[in-house]
Parts: structure tokens; C-alpha cells; sequence
């Protein structure tokens, strides 16, 4: 959609610029039109700014090298490094270099004269109030779904984890390859993560200066989930991120901790499974936010509190077995009693319920 309104952007720019208005230099119009349509509005009026001081940098210096120098080799030398320099300005932005582009215009055409620079001035306006116009009032780009989906194949993500975690335990042949996979899918959760909040950042900039005016014209868009789920699935990123660590310095046999014994790494993995199986339901949830599923009501509940008490029978079962290993020394104790710490990380952050009792 983007795409499509950029051209006609450009398509709408040249038809008044050149076809309407009969101006020589319709050309700018319709490139800085095209360019203008950007991913939000915000980006759009910020960039149409700083853009158009740009090219009026590149214009008039340009003009004026020419006008000192009567060459065009001369005025190329003596602002193209100067506009270059310019570009890096800061409150260019990323826009800087059509400063230099224009100047390169400017010389290359020879209109260099005080009417040519008042055309192309002018129809750089033109273009910036085309494009931003087309941006904002044909479908303006609200970036609020896809914030949802990444908060949802986040916690899709960690479920599914966890219940790989949970799955290779009950292997008594598990070891440093298998954390191996681990680790790699847990850097692929701070990846998504990552895009998460990439996701936010234009959620944000998406709603300047376009909420009222959407409110007021159309029924509003269905809001993202709240920040606070941002911050929630970062820590349990965290926690999965850190329980894949200690499993991985468990298997490595040139390290002194020991894996607790089989039975307890039973009851371990079937603690992580439920923990996964809540994280699946957390992901239909923040889903369902968008009108494409989520919990079935009574049905739904029911399966959560069901979780619930078979999670506190195995936190319990597993306590036996810390004090039972806390007997045989502080290795096998060690690993056991941080596992179980993460794992009541986890569960605190994606059990409605909250901490385990």
C-alpha cells in the first residue's frame, strides 16, 4: 500500500507541477513526493523538512558557485564538499545528501539563474506538501497489529522452548549438544524480542499527529497491548536465556556442577512443560487481541487452574527433592536449587495466578 501511494504520489505531483502549472522543473516535484511517503506521518512531515532545507541548500549554493565562479567544474568543487559536509549535520537527518544531489542537478542543467532556483524551490514545496498530504489522508500508516504479533510469537516462541527443554530431559543420553540447541534458540528469542521493540518504536511514531484526526473520521484502531507486556516477556526472556545457561554448564563435564539425579530432572521437565503450555496460552491470549482467537471462556480457565495445581504439586515434589540432594552434597544442590529458582522466574511471569506457593 506504501509502495502504491508513493507512486501516486510522484504521478499526482507531476500532473500539477507539469501539467497543470506548465513548470520546467516538475521533476522535483515528483522525486520529492516519491520520497516523502513514508512509513508513518510523523516520518513524513520530519523528513518533508528536512529535505526541503536540504535541497534549498543545494540550490542556492550551487547557483551562487556558479554565478562566483562561471564554471561548472569550479562550482562543482567549490560545493559538493561543502554540501557533503553539510549532510552530516545532525538535524539533516538521513536527508543531507539531496543538498549535494541537488547541486549536481542544479550545475548539470545549467539553469542556474534566479528563476530557475525559484522553480525548483517551488516545486520542491510543491512535492513535500503532495507527498505528505497522500501519506496522511489516503490510508495513513498505523503500525499497532504488528506489535501483537510479536508479542505473540514471542511467548509462542518461549512455550515452544521450553517444551524442547522439557522434551530432551527425559533423554538420559542428554548432553553439551544438546544445550548447544539451547542456546542457539534462546538467541533466537532475543532476536524476536529485538523486533518487539522495533515494533513498539513505530507503534509510537505511528499515532503522531494521526490518532485524533483517525478518531474523528473512522472507528479507531484496536490498541496494542500495553508496555508492560514488552517489559514482562523481556524478563522471561531473560530467565529462559539463564536456564539454558546453567542446563549448559551442567552437561559439560570438564565443569564441577552435576545435573540433578533422573528422577528429579523428571519432575524438572515436567514443570517446564506446564510452564511452556502457559506460555502457549499467554500467546492465544495477547492473539486474541486482535480478533484472530484466544481463550474460550469457562473452558479455558478451567485448563488453567488444572495447570496451576499440578505446577504447585511438582514445585512441591521438586522442593523434596533439593533437600533430599542438599544430603549428598552442594554440587548436584547447586544446579538443582538455581534451575528451580528459574523456573519460578518463568512461572511468576506467565501464570496469571502469579508466584508459586
Amino acid at each position: 500500500m506504501q509502495s502504491l501511494k508513493a507512486a501516486a504520489a510522484a504521478l499526482l505531483a507531476w500532473l500539477v507541477g507539469s501539467v497543470w502549472l506548465g513548470d520546467p522543473m516538475a521533476l522535483m516535484a515528483s522525486w520529492v513526493a516519491l520520497i516523502l511517503v513514508q512509513a508513518t506521518v510523523y516520518s513524513s512531515l520530519l523528513q518533508a523538512a528536512q529535505q526541503f532545507a536540504a535541497i534549498c541548500a543545494g540550490t542556492v549554493l550551487a547557483s551562487a558557485a556558479l554565478a562566483v565562479t562561471g564554471s561548472t567544474l569550479g562550482a562543482l568543487a567549490l560545493t559538493i564538499p561543502l554540501l557533503m559536509l553539510l549532510a552530516n549535520w545532525p538535524r539533516f537527518g538521513d536527508q543531507g545528501v539531496f543538498g549535494a544531489t541537488t547541486a549536481l542537478f542544479t550545475l548539470a542543467t545549467g539553469a542556474a539563474g534566479a528563476s530557475a532556483v525559484g522553480h525548483r524551490v517551488g516545486q520542491a514545496a510543491l512535492g513535500a506538501v503532495i507527498g505528505v498530504a497522500v501519506n496522511a489522508l489516503v490510508l495513513p500508516p498505523i503500525h499497532l497489529r504488528d506489535v501483537r504479533e510479536n508479542l505473540a510469537a514471542l511467548a509462542r516462541e518461549a512455550g515452544d522452548l521450553l517444551h524442547t527443554v522439557a522434551d530432551d530431559l527425559r533423554d538420559p543420553e542428554w548432553n553439551a549438544q544438546s544445550t548447544a540447541g539451547w542456546s542457539s534458540a534462546s538467541a533466537r528469542l532475543e532476536h524476536r524480542l529485538e523486533a518487539l521493540r522495533s515494533a513498539r518504536g513505530w507503534s509510537r511514531e505511528s499515532l503522531r499527529l494521526t490518532a485524533g484526526p483517525l478518531r474523528a473520521v473512522r472507528r479507531p484502531a484496536r490498541p496494542a497491548p500495553p508496555e508492560e507486556e514488552d517489559e514482562r516477556w523481556s524478563r522471561v526472556t531473560g530467565h529462559i536465556r539463564a536456564l539454558t545457561r546453567t542446563l549448559a554448564v551442567a552437561a559439560d563435564e570438564g565443569r564441577t556442577p552435576l545435573p540433578p539425579d533422573g528422577s528429579a530432572l523428571q519432575a524438572y521437565a515436567r514443570l517446564l512443560e506446564l510452564i511452556g503450555d502457559a506460555c502457549h496460552t499467554e500467546s492465544r491470549r495477547l492473539r486474541g487481541a486482535d480478533g484472530e482467537g484466544g481463550p474460550d471462556g469457562r473452558g479455558e480457565a478451567e485448563t488453567v487452574t488444572e495447570t496451576e495445581a499440578a505446577m504447585v504439586r511438582l514445585h512441591q515434589e521438586l522442593q523434596d527433592w533439593l533437600r533430599e540432594h542438599a544430603g549428598q552434597g552442594a554440587a548436584r544442590t547447586t544446579v538443582l536449587g538455581t534451575l528451580l529458582l528459574q523456573a519460578e522466574n518463568v512461572w511468576s511471569e506467565t501464570v496469571p495466578a502469579g508466584r508459586p506457593g
